[in-house]
């Protein structure tokens, strides 16, 4: 077994421990080990500290030795992948990378977006849609207009203050500013008309 520099000295991980038990497990098997040898090396994987305590426990054996602490694989013949009758129909690695041909664009009949308007435009008048929500700016308005929270979303500072100074006109511009907004008919700070 092969010597790894610097590396004879270092602390055990569970896994070397583990791939240990279990390669001391195949000599055992195999017939390399007595029950009473086998016993006293399981012992001393569990309680080896280093790495060179792990490998002198295969300094007599034949191979395999755990990788995991410099040995190298056993050799013979490797098992398939992919079962005793064959690779799937169709198998093989992906002739390219990334997504698809035309993913990510709007399927054929279907109206491109815009480049300025990525929401679409308005049919009635022709400007594009604003990136905020006429639900979220609604429900915004009725539950937390008191505060003016639902300006402050689309972007009118000036009016959310003035609600905010008058707790929403005492709740009643809040749940009329808020309703105005569930049905449309509040524009965004740019001037742009709230998306669905």
């Amino acid at each position: 077994m092969t010597e790894a520099s610097g590396a004879n000295f270092s602390p055990v991980n569970d896994w070397q421990r583990d791939e240990t038990r279990a390669v001391l497990g195949q000599h055992y098997a195999n017939g390399a080990l007595t029950s009473d040898q086998y016993s006293d090396r399981m012992g001393t994987a569990a309680t080896a500290g280093s790495v060179v305590e792990l490998r002198e426990l295969f300094s007599d054996l034949p191979h395999p030795y755990p990788v995991s602490l410099g040995g190298q694989p056993a050799p013979g013949p490797t098992r398939p992948l992919s079962g005793p009758y064959g690779p799937p129909p169709n198998y093989g690695p992906p002739h390219q990378y990334g997504p698809p041909p035309g993913y990510g664009q709007a399927p054929p009949g279907y109206p491109q977006p815009a480049p300025g308007a990525p929401f679409g435009i308005d049919p009635r008048s022709g400007i594009p849609f604003s990136d905020k929500q006429k639900l979220t700016a609604g429900l915004l308005g009725i539950f937390l207009g008191h505060f003016g929270v639902g300006r402050f979303y689309l972007g009118h500072t000036g009016i959310g203050i003035a609600q905010l100074l008058t707790c929403g006109g005492c709740g009643i511009w809040a749940l009329v500013d808020g309703i105005m907004m569930l049905t449309g008919s509040v524009n965004d700070a740019e001037g742009r008309p709230l998306r669905d």
